[in-house]
């Protein structure tokens, strides 16, 4: 605020100090408004060309006045521009500082590659259920353009392992690479998977020929946008009720959540082996548990009462907003 105003200051200078040598030159020389606007430019400016007329000795003197008033208002503002341009400089290298100070205190948190169409979804969704992440994008315009307290960005090319280094990959949970590019994508994998062999990474695919690709170069998952795309739009033809309901569930957001992925850990003491009907969700917070993960990632669907919860493995509960809040806090689960 303080430059701005000095900055608003200098102008008004400025525009006054035309003003009068305008008007002046048209009063004590009489020239026309053209001849005082030529005159008051070149007496300010000091470039040094000849006077339309000669000079009486009052428009000499008023010239006079003229330059020496020109100098110290001219050079005032050349100095707050100059001052406001190395500032802004200053805060800018300031603020990206401070940035890379609190991206290297993070920990667990996520990395995104791109911040085109699929990154900013990512970003959203990641700022809705309150996960740390960071952004990685190589065009400077548009880290500039939603660059906020709550989204942190690494200005550089995903490629190279110093931006992955900065973006804190040996800390990070998750890479998701969402590169318009597939070979880029191969790239950032390789060299994510290279410089933190236990994240998981999951890429976009533009083409069906690269998801072996990204498989091979490290991805745990790959997804073609495309493919699910028409996927789901074929799915709400062929069972369109049924897809209706599952867009209506809501895995993220405040107090309007509908399915929860919990560690079995945060349940009970797994030194001594229970079951989900051993747990009694059901009757204690009203969820139903649709779903059951070991630790070697296979998938139950809508598993037995008998299935034993093992230590490490997962459990995938279904619930009205009210209901998970009730799990969450019977449990004191704190929502990823």
């Amino acid at each position: 605020m303080l430059f701005k105003s000095k900055i608003r200051t200098a102008i008004v200078l400025l525009i006054l100090l035309l003003f009068i040598g305008v008007l002046g030159f048209r009063l004590i020389s009489n020239y026309s408004w053209i001849d005082a606007v030529y005159m008051t430019v070149i007496t300010v400016t000091t470039v040094g060309f000849g006077e339309v007329h000669p000079l009486d000795p009052q428009a000499k003197i008023f010239t006079v006045f003229l330059i020496l008033t020109s100098v110290v208002i001219v050079g005032y503002a050349f100095k707050i521009i100059t001052e406001y341009i190395i500032s802004k400089n200053n805060i800018s290298e300031l603020k990206q500082k401070k940035m890379q100070k609190k991206i290297n205190s993070l920990s667990n948190h996520i990395i995104i590659c791109g911040y085109g169409r699929n990154g900013k979804q990512a970003a959203k969704k990641l700022l809705m259920h309150k996960r740390s992440f960071v952004v990685i994008e190589s065009d400077k315009e548009i880290i500039e353009k939603h660059q906020s307290d709550d989204i942190f960005f690494v200005w550089g090319n995903a490629n190279e392992d110093e931006i992955l280094q900065l973006a804190g990959i040996e800390y990070a949970e998750c890479l998701i690479s969402a590169l318009p590019n597939d070979s880029d994508n191969v790239f950032v994998v390789l060299s994510a998977r290279q410089m933190n062999a236990n994240t998981r990474i999951i890429s976009r695919a533009s083409n069906e020929s690269s998801y072996s690709k990204l498989k091979l170069a490290g991805a745990n998952n790959v997804i073609l946008p495309d493919n699910i795309g028409g996927d789901h739009m074929a799915s709400l033809v062929v069972v369109p009720d049924l897809l209706e309901f599952i867009d209506n569930l809501s895995i993220v957001g405040n107090g309007s959540i509908n399915i929860e992925e919990i560690s079995v850990e945060e349940l009970y003491d797994t030194s001594i082996i229970k079951t989900i009907q051993d747990l009694e969700l059901r009757k204690t917070t009203g969820c139903s548990v649709i779903g059951y993960k070991s630790e070697s990632g296979d998938y139950v669907i809508n598993p037995e009462a008998s299935q034993e919860l093992l230590p490490k493995s997962k459990l995938i509960v279904l619930g009205r907003p009210e209901q998970i809040q009730n799990l969450n806090s019977t449990y004191n689960i704190n929502i990823k």
